[in-house]
């Protein structure tokens, strides 16, 4: 049987706790949950559960694609969840229709007392800055972005997806049948290209390893919360006759898995395990543990453990990104290679490309 403890949250703990020494640098140490849905009853959710220590009151201020978007906002309110069951901590978040939302929301946070404030995504960077350089009491984070200033208030939280797209890539590749696959995507941004160019990549170095010539076809929806949009995208690739689609766009990617599923091929999800949105369509998704980061952070910031200021990064190294361990779409023999592809990539064997020059270098390399 293949080594199914990989990406495990408690081997993700695991792995980053013997580095906790280097502080500022990247390691992580707590403990996470499992992603849940987020509460349908408003945004907030009152002190209770267990406490071991001070409570403290952390909001998060979503980006456009909204609280329920099965993907990246969601997964991150899971992580506060989180924190208010075992921690008794008061939480809530705000929804950002559109961007103008975002600095409402953020001014929003900081009169509501909060003494964290979480930014969902690299399109509230400036916004962030922003908030930061008026409140300097106010601790903030961000994920999928550096800090956007020089602010000692400001924590970056980044992942290398193109670490785990990559991993996909290669799985979608080994699985089509047409020799046709698909990517689509939110709003064009750097973050966006690791998801573009590392399943690109994946799908490049599975031609090569096992001797295909399948063919990938990239588009982005520019939105994060257009399931319509994300819909029509993809049926325009099934008509080209891609045959597995990955989504990285958010609640528009709902609309990709929907319209595989209508379709009756094979879908990959992003951030989260999102099997559970089509079962029998999702092959697997390229994971990100935003949750348990988010975690993580929170409890070292405000327990004075961490100071603002600090970019973070993590990948499949920390056990931060990866694939589900359920491989009963692709079978056990490409998930026994795709695990192989991981350790080439733990290990520096293969680098993932994440900047188009990256990309071309790759190729060439092949």
């Amino acid at each position: 049987m293949p080594d199914q403890s990989s990406f495990t949250r408690r081997g993700f703990l695991k792995g980053l706790a013997g580095a906790c020494a280097l502080g500022a640098t990247g390691a992580l140490v707590g403990c996470g949950g499992s992603p849940s849905a987020p509460s349908s009853g408003g945004g907030s959710a009152a002190d209770g559960g267990a406490t071991s220590g001070a409570t403290h009151k952390v909001e998060m201020v979503t980006d456009t694609g909204g609280v329920n978007d099965q993907s990246f906002n969601q997964i991150s309110w899971s992580g506060l969840q989180q924190l208010q069951r075992d921690e008794g901590w008061t939480i809530s978040y705000l929804e950002s229709k559109q961007e103008s939302d975002y600095v409402t929301n953020l001014d929003k946070a900081v009169d509501d007392d909060a003494e964290l404030i979480w930014a969902i995504g690299f399109a509230m960077a400036k916004a962030v800055g922003n908030a930061a350089k008026a409140n300097p009491d106010v601790q903030f984070g961000i994920i999928d972005n550096a800090n956007p200033t020089d602010a000692p208030n400001i924590t970056g939280v980044q992942f290398r997806a193109q670490e785990s797209s990559f991993v996909v890539g290669y799985i979608a590749a080994c699985v089509s049948k047409t020799g046709m696959v698909g990517n689509v995507l939110g709003v064009e941004s750097d973050v966006m290209l690791q998801f573009e160019l590392g399943y690109k990549a994946g799908v490049a170095y599975a031609n090569k390893d096992k001797g295909l010539n399948v063919q990938c076809e990239s588009q982005y929806a520019e939105s994060f919360g257009d399931a319509a949009k994300g819909s029509s995208i993809t049926q325009r690739m099934v008509s080209d006759g891609c045959d597995v689609v990955f989504q990285a766009a958010g609640g528009t990617g709902v609309g990709v898995i929907n319209a595989c599923k209508d379709a009756g091929i094979y879908a990959i999800g992003a951030d989260m395990d999102q099997s559970y949105l089509a079962e029998g369509t999702v092959l697997t998704s390229a994971l990100k543990e935003v949750d348990v980061a988010i975690v993580d952070v929170s409890k070292r910031l405000l327990s004075g453990e961490l100071k603002g200021g600090t970019n973070i990064t993590l990948g499949l190294s920390d056990g931060a990104v990866g694939i589900p361990e359920d491989y009963s779409l692709m079978g056990e023999d490409v998930y026994n290679d795709a695990l192989a592809v991981e350790g080439l990539i733990k290990s520096g064997d293969i680098v993932p490309p994440a900047t188009s020059d990256d990309y071309d270098k790759f190729i060439a390399s092949l």
